[in-house]
């Protein structure tokens, strides 16, 4: 930044240091998550700034961790936080771009409209559904037929973010905003997430994660050829 060069996202990397690896607790200007009335909702979502993610997955660590708590004499505890469970995902590509990637909370759901199961008459809701309360996409496993049409719609035409469990072949939970308060923006190092209301019109909304990468790694590094792993 001095001398007017250029702070770039390296140089974040390398003057923060172990600092990545820290679990700060701290709150970070957290948005109220108040709902509006049933007549005009106001949709929620999490927001990544790529200029200060450095990839330390802690996101998923806590994400993982505040959804699958564990019992522990008889008091709950936040559970090991393995990432293969986290709500947001991160991925990584080369040149180095990690791409945290998370539910849009889309206003059209394509998600919702491919799915093939029959809505409930009193409820209206499909296997896949938006939360008549906090307007995230949740699924019915046991109404869940595991085809798979919402996970390729979600591919197909925004970011991916629907993973199927290889074992039941059933949708694994997308982010729900942890009640209010999404853990991942609260414990995030360096305040690279954020709750924001859903404008489709915004920058990266709606890409998959290695349409974004792609775009930044030209930014960055002056290349669109990237290569990248889950």
């Amino acid at each position: 930044m001095d001398n007017g060069k250029s702070f770039t996202r390296r140089d974040f990397i390398k003057l923060s240091g172990a600092g990545a690896t820290l679990l700060l607790a701290g709150k970070f200007g957290i948005h109220s998550l108040a709902w509006a009335d049933s007549k005009k909702k106001t949709l929620k979502m999490v927001l990544v700034d790529y200029t200060k993610c450095t990839g330390c997955r802690t996101c998923e660590a806590v994400c993982s961790a505040f959804h699958n708590p564990v019992i522990v004499n008889g008091k709950s505890l936040p559970g090991l936080g393995n990432p293969v469970y986290s709500r947001i995902r991160v991925h990584s590509f080369n040149p180095d771009v990690d791409i945290p990637n998370v539910c849009n909370m889309c206003p059209d759901a394509p998600c919702v409209k491919a799915c093939p199961v029959e809505p409930e008459p009193k409820t209206g809701r499909r296997a896949i559904y938006r939360d008549e309360k906090t307007q995230t996409i949740q699924n019915d496993p046991k109404r869940c037929i595991a085809c798979g049409s919402c996970a390729k719609a979600c591919a197909e035409q925004r970011t991916g973010v629907i993973e199927l469990d290889p074992q039941t072949g059933k949708p694994r939970p997308t982010c729900n905003l942890c009640g209010g308060e999404p853990q991942c923006v609260k414990q995030c190092p360096f305040n690279a997430l954020s709750v924001v209301e859903v404008k489709p019109s915004r920058k990266f909304y709606g890409k998959s994660p290695k349409k974004i990468a792609t775009e930044l790694s030209k930014k960055w590094y002056g290349v669109s050829d990237i290569g990248g792993v889950k």
